[in-house]
């Protein structure tokens, strides 16, 4: 039995390829009628993997029209975006994902949470069996020890954090300035956070479920806006920040003609950290209007990593000692090849506070 990761990211694919593959609840299910016994499906607004154990080999064709999310044919480009790593690299690319070592913003700690949750979710849907199990775990603790052992997460460390510097190098200060963020899930949390510290006090928060929008809206001392109404509040607000699991754009030409029209020469500044895509690309043609996605990030990312360049080095010492020690344990050879002797049939317990 051998496992593998299969994916693309946005090291290898820009936003439009990873919009077109960024999976669905069902990927999992397909890919075991294709012939994986085990499936995780790993998806963030910059990555989107399959990790699985398999005893016959898939191909990747096949592998990428379980991602797909749409209709259209792939084309030749499109595949050679993706990557597969087996066994051993597969342990190192996980590991290295989890520490925060492959992100866009090197050190970013949401990751980790991710990485956790699409874990959860595989074994609550019986996807996740020893292999997987005995992955992750170790993945988890390589992460944690990079965490606590290196100063790979100081500076700006999430793709929100990013997108606010962005924001006070377009307006400057941004005290005084209106802000919606779009969406309540952990990015949009954080991003919430570095705006207030930052000195913005008009912090608007919409999401599909009120509640959660109403949670931060309350830990921020802002306001929660009904989703229903969140369009209307862009005639008054500076910044606009979504952050949404919409599969289609909410944000369209024809829905911000109108709303321009009312805004006189205010520029509206967007940032639009989904994928897929919140807002149409299009938008960016009005004048007045200056959008950016999460591709668009990627410089003010980029000035991050040279600070945290020394620590590097010795985070991925770190997850060499855990690769080397993960390719024993399950009796893989150097070159990664299939264990030597069956795993456990059986998955241990819940999870002990000192696997997470």
């Amino acid at each position: 039995m051998n496992f593998f990761c299969f994916g693309l990211n946005h090291h290898t694919a820009p936003i439009e390829a990873r919009e077109r593959f960024a999976g669905h609840a069902r990927s999992p299910a397909v890919l075991r009628d294709l012939g994986c016994s085990e499936v995780l499906l790993l998806t963030t607004c910059n990555r989107v993997e399959i990790y699985a154990a398999a005893g016959a080999n898939i191909a990747n064709e096949e592998i990428a029209e379980s991602l797909r999310i749409n209709d259209e044919p792939s084309s030749k480009n499109d595949l050679e975006a993706f990557y597969r790593k087996e066994n051993a690299e597969c342990a190192r690319h996980l590991f290295r994902v989890a520490a925060g070592l492959d992100s866009m913003v090197v050190g970013e700690t949401e990751i980790l949470g991710q990485a956790k949750r699409a874990y959860a979710d595989a074994r609550a849907s019986g996807n996740a069996g020893p292999l997987l199990h005995r992955l992750c775990q170790r993945a988890f603790r390589a992460a944690k020890q990079v965490r606590s052992k290196t100063q790979i997460t100081r500076g700006p460390v999430s793709v929100g954090s990013v997108a606010v510097d962005l924001a006070e190098k377009i307006f400057g200060d941004l005290r005084g300035r209106k802000v919606l963020v779009l969406g309540a899930g952990e990015t949009s949390a954080k991003t919430l956070r570095a705006l207030a510290s930052r000195g913005v006090s008009d912090l608007r928060v919409s999401n599909r479920t009120p509640a959660r929008a109403e949670e931060l809206a309350n830990e921020l001392e802002g306001i929660a806006v009904p989703f229903a109404t969140w369009l209307e509040q862009c005639r008054e607000i500076d910044i606009l920040i979504s952050s949404t699991a919409a599969e289609t754009h909410l944000l369209t030409p024809p829905l911000l003609v109108p709303i321009l029209r009312d805004r006189a020469d205010r520029p509206l500044f967007i940032i639009d950290i989904a994928v897929p895509r919140d807002v149409s690309p299009e938008v960016n043609e009005f004048d007045g209007v200056y959008l950016y996605d999460i591709d668009s990030l990627q410089e003010i990312a980029s000035e991050s990593h040279e600070l945290r360049r020394q620590q590097i080095a010795a985070a991925e010492a770190i997850i060499d000692e855990h690769v080397a020690d993960f390719q024993k344990h399950l009796g893989l050879s150097q070159s990664g090849t299939r264990p030597t002797k069956e795993c456990p049939t059986r998955v241990s317990g819940e999870l002990r506070a000192s696997e997470l």
